[in-house]
């Protein structure tokens, strides 16, 4: 998946080789992509980071005419060596790369030891009064910090240790750098200093929306404000960064950049700050452009306001015993016969607030997935106390967004299995249930009872004490009303045939 990723990127980027870009001064840009983990080992041996960016790295390099010899440090260490693109804006046409190496033999304790093998070293070490003494010897191994040596002409020469005080080398051998480093050997048809734009791939960043909502005290409206949160561990700072973000599951497309699309439909009372981010529709996704730039600095998180709070937007509670989703999924050739195969014996009735993302309710925007914080005022004293956090999927433009906060204290329900029958020759089975909800609030509620008919495909209710909505091919909803401190039972039996 991700190397076709790759592949298209590589192509959009050589489709714009000669394309008009106005620009003229030095800066970066920062693309950041939801993604799933990535699972490829670029270069060096590392740990591959989660998430991934688009790095635009415009700067000035001096040319000669003819044959060049660049090099281009401050990249991240996680870069995708195979999606580096680089384009003279100054003469495009005239100026291209003949040849590119990736280097990242970068310095460590353990490679400069390796370096040093059949090398003289000089050993310090310091007895228990501190005293330092000095001792030259040729170091013949170094595995995981335990040391052979050669000590020369004393009678056992060779020496085993570790956990060495300090070391003294010589120069620092060839072959080993700093920091990854672009190597480009470039023909230039015009002398002078060109602006150059370098693109690439880069793993260990990435972005995820986070939400706040505050429920008011009637529990039918909620306030709503946005954060975009950006993670950034690519070994890389990004200084001063004119910064996007895109909305979506990208699989095998990157977003490409340019002939960016309008934002279509109506967009509502949804507002944005002055230079934060505005969201326009792009592809099948969505770009979010951070109307200023910002700096990114490696192995930190930043917080961006995504838009201006919403206030009011009406929301409704929502109690439910049974699940969210069925946990038994068909995927067999079988019917489920066994008679004490329960879907969940739970007495929990679970928490969760709805609300519509649609311009009437004050939004109506594209909102990215992310974590979805809800608090609640305490009238004792004015303080926002939690009450419940979800994970939030992408919600497109009028679609309902349904979080999961917890589970009712008072209101608890019971679920039996009263009769199971069985004629698998006859092909059918028919099961009967008692549900019991128990109220304990001094006020009415009302649950909804979610069951799912796991069993088979083709059912029927046979009998039932309560009206059911039939929500999809195997799910129904009971909409049940409880009196104060009151309990309410329904039963109903359902019947399988194939």
């Amino acid at each position: 998946m991700f190397r076709g990723i790759l592949a298209v990127l590589i192509l959009v980027q050589s489709m714009s080789l000669f394309a008009a870009e106005t620009r003229d001064k030095e800066g970066v840009g920062l693309t950041i992509y939801m993604s799933e983990k990535q699972d490829q080992n670029y270069g060096y041996d590392r740990q591959i980071k989660e998430g991934y960016a688009v790095v635009k790295d415009w700067r000035f390099i001096d040319f000669v005419q003819g044959v060049n010899n660049v090099t281009f440090t401050d990249v991240a260490k996680y870069i995708n060596a195979d999606t580096v693109h680089f384009t003279s804006l100054t003469d495009p046409e005239g100026t291209f790369v003949v040849e590119q190496n990736y280097e990242y033999d970068l310095i460590s304790t353990d490679k400069i030891l390796e370096k040093y093998i059949d090398q003289p070293i000089t050993i310090i070490r310091e007895n228990k009064d501190g005293v330092a003494t000095e001792e030259t010897a040729t170091l013949l191994s170094n595995t995981g910090g335990r040391f052979v040596v050669n000590r020369g002409d004393v009678k056992e020469p060779i020496e085993l240790f570790s956990n060495y005080s300090r070391m003294r080398l010589g120069k620092l051998p060839g072959g080993l750098i700093t920091r990854p480093t672009l190597f480009w050997t470039v023909n230039a048809s015009k002398p002078g200093k060109h602006l150059c734009k370098v693109s690439y791939e880069t793993n260990g960043v990435k972005w995820d929306a986070a939400y706040i909502a505050v429920m008011k005290k009637d529990d039918k409206a909620l306030d709503l404000s946005s954060w975009v949160t950006i993670e950034n561990n690519s070994g890389a700072t990004y200084k001063d960064a004119e910064i996007k973000v895109v909305a979506g599951d990208v699989h095998a497309v990157i977003a490409r950049e340019g002939n960016q699309g309008q934002y279509g439909g109506q967009q509502g009372r949804m507002k944005t700050r002055e230079k934060s981010f505005s969201p326009q529709q792009f592809f099948e996704y969505y770009l979010y452009t951070l109307g200023r730039t910002s700096t990114v600095k490696d192995n930190s998180k930043k917080q961006i306001e995504l838009f201006t709070p919403v206030a009011n937007i009406p929301a409704e509670k929502i109690l439910l015993f049974g699940d969210k989703t069925p946990l038994i999924e068909y995927n067999g050739p079988y019917t489920e016969n066994n008679r004490g195969f329960e879907r969940f014996a739970k007495k929990n009735v679970d928490i969760y607030v709805k609300f519509n993302n649609s311009a009437k309710a004050g939004l109506g925007i594209p909102l990215p997935k992310g974590t979805a914080r809800v608090y609640k005022e305490d009238p004792a004293d004015g303080s926002l106390e939690f009450i419940g956090e979800d994970s939030m999927e992408h919600s497109a433009r009028d679609e309902d967004v349904m979080l999961r906060l917890g589970s009712s204290f008072d209101v608890v329900g019971q679920r039996t299995q009263k009769n199971f029958s069985c004629k698998y020759d006859e092909h059918w089975m028919t099961e009967s249930f008692e549900i019991t909800l128990r109220n304990h609030k001094d006020m009415n509620v009302q649950v909804i009872v979610r069951e799912t008919m796991f069993r088979w495909l083709n059912w029927e209710i046979t009998e039932k004490t309560a009206d059911f909505v039939k929500v999809d091919s195997r799910t129904i909803h009971f909409v049940v009303p409880v009196a104060q401190n009151g309990e309410r039972m329904i039963t109903y039996t359902v019947k399988y045939t194939w």
